[in-house]
Formats: structure tokens, sequence, C-alpha cells
């Protein structure tokens, strides 16, 4: 009997057996996650002339696929199954496809249609919903694909040199900010007579869904719709796109809008405007509607727009010219006075282009430089040239003001037909003949002489009278000091009068307060001499008396220097005294 290990041990011997003896017993194909399997079938029914991958069963390449797992019944002795890797395509690329097989491409066409087949990882689907051979308007996104390489080869990055192509173009499409990408398509129906680029077609998004556009009868070449700012998937083999800027209005400006590509025109003007045609947005034509200041995604290869500016505009009919360059070929205005005499005006104008009057301007006569040299130019040069005539020179400049308000009058309603506004005409410099200018200057000159002299005459006239008029002025001072001085006089007089008496009176009050002083002390001292006596007796209060005035008065009693006569020196010897009692005092003196 056999035992478990026995069993065992057959058991994995008979699984080994048939994994290396069942892919040709089972025709198992292993196929992994990162694979597809493309089979190839070695007998069968032949293909019908031209196909290349077989929906029968045909000999050949089979349209189905092996996804990944196992697969039996391809036996080796009947079926070859090839290995390959899924097609990946990267962020921000793209791939492009090439079918080997299906149906003719209809000559009016290069690429062939889209058709429902899983982005073209179902063959079977792609050529029983009459998929096209060829290359293809549609292309693989990014992501991962099971793709049937033998029926359809992917275009990437990584072989887009193997097939005469540049990398850049297997990436996705950027239009960058500020700009506006101007299509043209490679396919579609040619574009209709007296049309220069095919009209806006909707619903496949931004030229992103080819075969949505060629459904809806899109036209092959310039297309009227552009790309804004963004990344697009784009077919290269169905679109070129070319960047250019937005079309950029500045401030103080309209953009006015010459469409050559639209709907049919319908004038939208009204009756009162005769002159020109405009139409709505999107129409052919002048559009009625202006662009005001930003950037705007103008299609300039189909449009065109003619700026207007809505500030005043400043036009010199002189030699120097202002920044915008309108005026760049106006000079001064040569015009012949009814003396006969040509000479030149400068001649400024200003004018006002409103914002929703600049369409019809622009219908009018096509752009604001037209306007300042077939209308303006003739208005203001022939005003001048007219008027000139009925003036002589002379009249002309003195009368200046008065030409400039006339001018301003006639041009503003010789303009206002145009839709434009005069705001004002002023007349710079004028130039008249060297002559007569030279007649004028020498009559100006000796008038200015005549008038000079005259003046010195009156001068001299007012000389004479100022020196009359000073003489009879100093005269005059010198009465007024006379009576000046006698006045003073008088009141001299008068004051010494006054001081006179007042210095009598005072005297005659001074003499009688000192006459009653002298009074009051005598009287006081009789009485103390009278208490004295009284008191002392008259001969004691007499000798007092006498010792106090010899005290008060400083009388010497006795002298400083005695002389004697004795031995006969007494004259020396006082002398000697004398002259040491003053050095004495003068030291004492010092001292202090």
């Amino acid at each position: 009997m056999l035992t478990a290990v026995s069993i065992f041990v057959f058991v994995l011997a008979g699984i080994a057996f048939l994994l290396l003896t069942g892919k040709s017993l089972l025709g198992l194909v292993v196929v992994n996650e990162r694979e597809v399997g493309i089979v190839i079938k070695k007998f069968g029914p032949r293909l019908p002339p031209g196909r290349l991958i077989a929906l029968k069963g045909e000999a050949g390449y089979q349209a189905d696929t092996l996804a990944p797992g196992w697969h039996f019944g391809y036996y080796p002795w009947r079926f070859t199954v090839r290995k390959v890797s899924v097609t990946i395509i990267p962020q921000g690329q793209i791939g492009l496809i090439v079918a080997a097989d299906g149906s003719p491409t209809p000559p009016e066409r290069l690429l062939g249609k889209i058709v429902a087949c899983d982005n073209y990882q179902d063959t079977r689907k792609f050529l029983l919903n009459g998929g096209e051979q060829g290359r293809q308007l549609g292309l693989l996104t990014a992501g991962t694909y099971r793709i049937n390489t033998a029926l359809f080869t992917i275009i990437t990055t990584q072989n887009a040199t193997h097939h005469d192509m540049d990398p850049r173009q297997l990436t996705v499409y950027q239009v960058a900010p500020d700009r506006v990408g101007i299509v043209t398509t490679l396919d579609g129906r040619p574009i209709d007579n007296g049309e220069i680029a095919g009209p806006i077609v909707h619903g496949h998004n931004s030229f992103q869904n080819a075969q949505v556009f060629l459904d809806n009868h899109g036209r092959r070449g310039l297309q009227e719709e552009v790309l804004l700012s963004g990344a697009w998937n784009l077919n290269p083999w169905f679109v070129h796109v070319e960047q250019f800027p937005m079309t950029e209005i500045p401030i103080g400006h309209v953009g006015i809008v010459i469409a050559f590509v639209g709907k049919a025109h319908e004038d939208v003007s009204g009756e009162s405007f005769k002159h020109g045609n405009l139409v709505e947005p999107g129409h052919k034509g002048v559009w009625v509607t202006p662009l005001y200041p930003g950037k705007h995604p103008i299609n300039s290869r189909v449009m065109k727009v003619e700026l207007v500016p809505t500030t005043n505009i400043v036009l010199n009919w002189a030699s120097r010219t202002e920044a915008h360059k309108y005026d760049a070929h106006l000079s001064p205005i040569t015009v012949r006075s009814k003396d006969g005499f040509a000479f030149n005006l400068d001649v400024a104008q200003i004018i006002h282009i409103g914002a929703l009057d600049a369409p019809k301007v622009i219908s009018r006569v096509g752009s604001v430089q037209n306007l300042v040299d077939h209308v303006l130019q003739p208005i203001v040069g022939n005003y001048f040239r007219n008027s000139a005539q009925e003036y002589t020179v002379l009249d002309f400049l003195s009368a200046r003001s008065e030409r400039q308000t006339e001018a301003t009058e006639h041009i503003r309603r010789a303009i206002s037909a145009y839709d434009v506004q005069a705001l004002d005409t002023l007349i710079g410099d004028i130039t008249p003949p060297a002559e007569l200018m030279a007649t004028q200057t020498d009559r100006k000159i000796a008038e200015e002489q005549r008038q000079t002299y005259e003046m010195q005459r009156l001068a001299q006239t007012q000389r004479q009278e100022l020196v009359r008029a000073t003489a009879l002025a100093d005269i005059q001072q010198n009465m007024v000091q006379a009576e000046q001085g006698v006045e003073i006089a008088e009141l001299t007089a008068k004051s010494e009068i006054k001081r006179a008496t007042g210095e009598a009176q005072a005297t005659r009050l001074k003499a009688a307060g000192e006459a009653d002083a002298i009074r009051s002390t005598g009287r006081a001292k009789a009485e103390a001499y009278q208490a004295g006596v009284e008191a002392l007796g008259a001969q004691e209060y007499a000798a007092l008396q006498m010792m106090q005035i010899i005290g008060d008065r400083n009388v010497r009693v006795v002298p400083d220097v005695s002389v004697s006569g004795q031995n006969g020196n007494g004259m020396v010897d006082g002398l000697l005294g004398v002259m040491l009692r003053n050095e004495t005092n003068n030291h004492q003196a010092i001292k202090k």
C-alpha cells in the first residue's frame, strides 16, 4: 500500500508535470498586469484583400487581444501570442495614432474619423464601426492604454523622431497669458468662396474634439475662433496654432473693430446715417460697439482694430508736430490777401471724437489719419484761403481775434457733419510779406519818432511849469517862514510877559515868606533870650552866647603860630611855623 507521503509526492510530481507540459497540452498563456497579449493565428481562412486584422478567425493578426491573466486553448501549433507592454502617456503629453487597417480615408479628408472604440483599445469595435486607416483625428491623453500594436502605432515623445516629428508637438499645447492663439485647421471642408476664414463652429471644445468640428461642417484653413490662455489637448495633425499678443486698447482711446469675417452684413446704423454701415459684433463690417480700454482677444488675422483717441486732439498747421503724429503732413497755410499779398498762417485746430461716434467716423473715413488728411485739411485750409481774400494784410493782422472767432464757428459747422466736434480754432504766427513789413516798420518808426518829439516838447513845457511852480513854492516858503517868525515873536513876547509876571509874583510871595520867617525867628530868639536871661541872668547868659558864637564860627582865640620878637628871629620863626602847619594839614588830608 502507498503511504500518505508517497501519495503527496505523487501529486506534487503530477502538478509539476502539468506545469511543465500544460502550456503545450492546455494552450496556456499567462499575461502579466503591464502587458497586452497580441494573438497571431497560424492558419485559417484567408483575410480579404487589403485587410490586416482578422475579425472572423482568419489567419493572421487577430482583432482581440489577451488581457492580464491565464488564457487556455492557445496551442503553440495553432497560435503565437506576442506580449507587448501597455502604452503609457505621461502627464502633459499626448499620443498620436496611426491605424494600419480600416476603411479607406475619403479623399476630401486627411485624417481618419473618430469612432467608438474605447480610446483605440478595442480593435474590433474600431474596425466594425468604420474606423479608417492612416493618421487619426483622435489622440490619447495622459493615462495607460492596452493597445493592439498590430493595428495601431502610437507616437509619443519617446519615439517622435522616428516618425519625423518634433517631440514638442507631442506635448499639451500652452497658450501664454495675455496672448491669443490663432488657429489654422488642416482638415475639413474647403472655405466658402469669398471668405478668408472658417466660421465659428460650436461644440468642439476649442478644437480639442476634432470629430465634432468636422461633423458640424468645420472648414479647413484659417479660423475665426481663437484659443485663449490655457492648456489644450490639440492634435498637431489637425490644427496649427500661432500666438499673438492680445489687442490692447490704451486709456483715452476706443477700438473700432473692422471684421472681415462673420455673419452676413446687416446694417444697424439707422436711416439718419447714410455715409457708411455699422453692424452688430459677430457680423462682417464695422462693429457698432467699440472696444473700451483693456485687453481683448481679437483675431488680428481676420479683424482690424482702429484706435480712435477719445481725448482732445490738437492738430497743427505749422512746422511743429504733436506726439500723435496725425498732423505730420500738415504745414502752415499760405493765403493771399485782398491787396494781393501772399502770407503764411500757423493754425491749431482742437477736435474731439466721442466714443459712441467713433464707429461712425471710422465707417465713413476709415481711420483718424484719413479724417485729418481728407476732411480736416481741406476744410481748414480752404476756409482761411477764402477768408483772407476779403481783407487786406493789415486788416487781417489788426482784426486777428475776429478772424479766429469766425473760423471757429465755420469749421465747427463744417466738420459736425462728420460726427466730429470742433472745440476751438486758434490762429498762431502770421508771417506777412517782408516788403510790406519793411514799409510798416519805417512808418512805425517815423510815428514813434514824432511821438517821441512830441513827448519831449511836452516834457520841456512841463519842466518850465515845474521851475515856475518851484520858484513860487520857494517864495511861498519864505513868506510862510516870515509869517511864522512874526507869530513866533509875538508868542515869545507873550511868553516873556507871562514869565516876568510869574517871577514877580513868585518874588513877592518869597519876600513875604522870608519876612514872615525872619519875624518868626526873631520872636523865637527873643523868647529864647528872655528865657535864658531869666534862668542864668543877663551877664552869664551873654558870656554863654559869646562862647557859642566863637564855636559855631571857628573864631580863633589863640593864633596857630605865635611869633615873639625875642632875639630878632620872630619873623623867621613865624614863617617856619606857618609852613610846618600847612605841611601837617596836607599830610592829614592825604591820610583821609
